[in-house]
């Protein structure tokens, strides 16, 4: 991801997502793995040392929020399923609310999200809105997958939904789509303006 601005502290974010350590380390090893990148590669990029990624994949060690960070613009990680915590069911009874333009937002090259209601810290379904930014898929370098269930809604504009198995998809507002996000998947906006989305990701 590239220019994270976090509305709440570092402290706090970087708690959040370390929370589920296992995943975040399986995440990182895979991704990296996917790219055909050694550990010493990956390291540098990250400007981090090959022993402390190693720990991290490992699940040794607990990554400060500076450390994903870099690990997260290094090796291009721009889903927000980064952000879905472990699944525990023990504590009951809970809320969470975002007021209009509150969220937490995450750029990226192709998109703008916000995330909503991330005091929640063990949940295996995340909201967010997204400002679809590109207009062509030649503005990604990969298919996009992670794992889980998505859902998305168009809010205002139209998109184009391209995935690896199905042909595009075009979808106005007030259309709604359901699929496996494990399917290489990528959305562009054919709209003049940037077309706006609900979606709502859930780690199975």
């Amino acid at each position: 991801m590239e220019d994270i601005q976090p509305a709440r502290s570092n402290e706090a974010a970087a708690a959040e997502i370390a929370q589920d350590s296992a995943g975040l380390a399986r995440l990182i090893r895979e991704t990296r793995r996917n790219r055909g990148w050694t550990l010493e590669e990956t390291a540098k990029r990250a400007g981090i040392g090959r022993s402390t990624l190693s720990k991290i994949e490992n699940d040794q060690t607990r990554a400060g929020f500076d450390i994903i960070r870099r690990l997260t613009e290094a090796l291009d990680l721009q889903t927000p399923q980064l952000f879905v915590q472990s699944k525990s069911r023990d504590i009951a009874g809970r809320r969470d609310i975002t007021r209009k333009g509150a969220g937490e937002v995450r750029k990226t090259e192709t998109y703008q999200h916000e995330l909503l209601c991330t005091e929640i810290t063990s949940k295996s379904m995340l909201p967010y809105l997204s400002r679809i930014r590109a207009r062509d898929m030649s503005e990604f370098g990969e298919w996009v997958r992670h794992r889980g269930e998505e859902f998305m809604y168009v809010l205002e504009g139209s998109v184009e939904l391209h995935t690896e198995h199905y042909r595009p998809l075009r979808l106005g507002t007030g259309d709604s789509v359901y699929y496996d996000a494990s399917m290489g998947h990528c959305c562009i906006s054919v709209s003049e303006e940037d077309a706006l989305v609900l979606w709502v990701s859930q780690d199975t």
